[in-house]
């Protein structure tokens, strides 16, 4: 079997691809002095409503606390309000403050100019099909994706 050239692997390509989507992010967000992580929470907010900081983690992918360092900032900069749960004293939720929410609609209208252009490079067959290919492909990453056990020591 002859070898296929690096540059032509389908994992090189999606790693082009998301190295290209997150440096446009990146630079729109950092217009707003926000990160990935800081846009990505105010946005699960914003869909979501009022979250702990770790349900805000596992839907962020990223570790609790690596979330809290988030959390910290951005509620310093006066973008979120962090208050005990009803449920759970000890359990903070997290909510957008108006200001958040302000800073988040801002930044959305820059992010999404890109979604558009990109729907709008491909005809309504090809943006399925490609939409198809993605999730296809995104199954077999996460199937293929070694599992780490925890295993208890007795």
């Amino acid at each position: 079997m002859a070898e296929i050239p690096v540059e032509e692997y389908l994992c090189t390509r999606i790693r082009r691809t998301e190295q290209a989507l997150m440096g446009h992010h990146e630079a729109v967000l950092r217009g707003h002095g926000l990160t990935m992580t800081q846009y990505t929470v105010l946005l699960t907010l914003a869909r979501e409503g009022g979250m702990s900081g770790a349900q805000l983690a596992r839907a962020c992918g990223v570790t609790q606390q690596t979330m809290a360092t988030v959390l910290t900032g951005l509620q310093n900069k006066g973008l979120i309000v962090r208050e005990p749960s009803t449920a759970h004293a000890k359990v903070l939720i997290t909510t957008p403050t108006e200001q958040g929410r302000r800073l988040l609609d801002r930044a959305y209208q820059e992010v999404i100019v890109l979604e558009r252009a990109l729907t709008d490079a491909f005809t309504s067959d090809e943006h399925a099909a490609f939409c198809e290919l993605l999730d296809r492909a995104t199954s077999i990453l996460t199937r293929q994706t070694p599992r780490t056990e925890t295993r208890s020591t007795s």
